[in-house]
């Protein structure tokens, strides 16, 4: 079927076509007169997203939760804040609703679950683009109604807002009630064992008191050196006075024995010129040899005696380096001891450290969490209340007179293609033709419908007859 042939089945069909159209127009104008008005009633709220972690306390801005909006509408739609609704307009003591609900369910199942169910069917929630407000929406027979819903399912939305932002706090503190005596009972075992391990070991200021000790070591161990320096040296003097004692320094250096080597040698001298001169038994020979043999005898007890002092000294030396060892031996141990504590003890300050800080940190979160649980400011804020409407909302007769008109001359097409289909006619001379019955002969371009054999015959009409050539 070209665009010629549907051109002139319509044109042929026009009654049909109109009649279609008009019966849908009429029939929409009607409706739309008879059927209850509704009125859509529209309250405004604005979301002032404030994200946060009852737990870690962390704010999380509202462009990291992009799923926050659509949570908010999903909330607003559900079942319990349309029961909240219902018991904030006292709906379940409503006869009226009682009466329809034992009409259409006979008593069965729960009175104020159905009337939720009801009310979500005629709610709406429109998010606006780009901004976090978002549009409540219910539809009702009254306009005073629609917007008496519209306010009510925004005032149950933001109490429960409030709930769903405080319970979450409240479970929270349970759990940190729990942990403040836990981390209380931990900060006070390390404040105990650190005081106990004080005493033990009569600690008072640690860092004074190894500094001192240090210092003390420090001062043995010089002292240990210079003794031992000495006792090498003594005991260098004293090998030299048991291999020679006249050829020790420490002998030959004495001003005593000097003295008496030199009245020796001035006794000597005197008695080898006596004894060129006298005889071995004079008196004057017999006296000087006994001063020489004094002076001798004198010189050999000075040299034995300073010979003694100097083994006497080395053993001091040496003596006083094994007290030094030992004594700088103890201070090391007590150093090393002392350093051990303070290790220990070091240890047991940063537990207390770590165990007050997470204490203190416990008990301010602790401190937030329940001022957030008795918080009762909402995040919810309503922007624009809704007014009873003034025009109804549907049925829009103009629109619907326009949809109408459209539908109804579709709808007469398509009855008109119906019809022309169920009783097929040819309404061109191309269709003649197609059908290849023979030559063609004539065509009658007008005629008068009177002259026609038979009525019901269109404007136009072609008489053909078949022969064959």
């Amino acid at each position: 079927m070209d665009i010629e042939q549907l051109l002139l089945i319509l044109r042929a069909r026009k009654k049909t076509i109109i009649k279609v159209w008009l019966s849908v127009l009429v029939l929409v104008v009607v409706a739309s007169l008879v059927f209850p008005k509704t009125y859509k009633a529209s309250t405004s709220l604005v979301l002032n997203f404030k994200g946060f972690d009852p737990v870690s306390g962390i704010n999380l801005p509202a462009q990291l939760t992009p799923g926050y909006v659509p949570t908010q509408i999903d909330i607003i739609s559900s079942k319990r804040v349309a029961l909240r609704v219902v018991d904030l307009l006292k709906l379940d003591k409503s006869a009226a609703l009682k009466d329809s609900f034992q009409e259409q369910t006979a008593g069965d199942g729960n009175f104020k679950d159905w009337i939720a169910s009801m009310l979500l069917r005629k709610l709406d929630v429109v998010p606006s683009k780009d901004s976090n407000v978002l549009e409540i929406t219910y539809k009702s027979n009254d306009p005073k109604y629609a917007a008496t819903m519209a306010n009510a399912f925004a005032s149950a939305y933001q109490q429960l807002s409030v709930e769903l932002k405080v319970e979450p706090s409240q479970q929270a503190q349970e759990y940190f009630a729990g942990e403040i005596n836990r981390r209380k009972a931990i900060y006070e075992a390390a404040q105990r064992k650190l005081s106990q391990y004080q005493q033990e070991n009569g600690i008072v200021n640690v860092d004074d008191h190894y500094d001192v000790e240090n210092a003390r070591l420090n001062d043995l161990s010089s002292q240990l050196v210079q003794a031992q320096s000495q006792a090498m040296e003594a005991t260098s003097r004293r090998a030299q006075v048991r291999g020679g004692g006249n050829s020790s320094p420490d002998v030959t250096n004495n001003t005593l024995i000097q003295n008496l080597k030199a009245s020796l040698a001035t006794s000597q001298s005197k008695l080898a010129q006596l004894s060129e001169k006298l005889g071995t038994r004079h008196p004057d020979y017999l006296a000087a040899k006994a001063d020489v043999d004094n002076l001798q005898a004198e010189l050999d007890k000075q040299t034995h005696i300073a010979s003694t002092a100097v083994g006497g000294s080395a053993q001091i030396y040496l003596q006083r380096e094994g007290e030094l060892r030992s004594a700088v031996a103890a201070q090391k141990s007590k150093v090393l001891d002392l350093n051990r504590k303070r290790d220990e003890l070091a240890v047991l300050s940063r537990e207390l450290d770590s165990a007050q800080e997470a204490f203190k940190s416990i008990s301010a979160r602790a401190t937030q969490v329940n001022l957030d649980a008795q918080a009762v400011q909402s995040d919810v804020a309503v922007l624009n209340p809704a007014t009873p409407p003034v025009a109804p909302w549907a049925p829009k007769l103009p629109l619907n007179v326009v949809l109408a008109a459209i539908a109804g001359a579709l709808l007469g097409v398509v009855v008109a293609l119906v019809q022309e289909l169920s009783s097929r006619r040819l309404r061109s001379l191309n269709e003649v033709l197609a059908l290849q019955l023979g030559p063609n002969l004539a065509v009658i371009d007008d005629f008068n419908r009177s002259e026609l054999p038979l009525s019901g015959k269109k404007k136009r009409f072609a008489f053909f007859r078949s022969k064959k050539s």
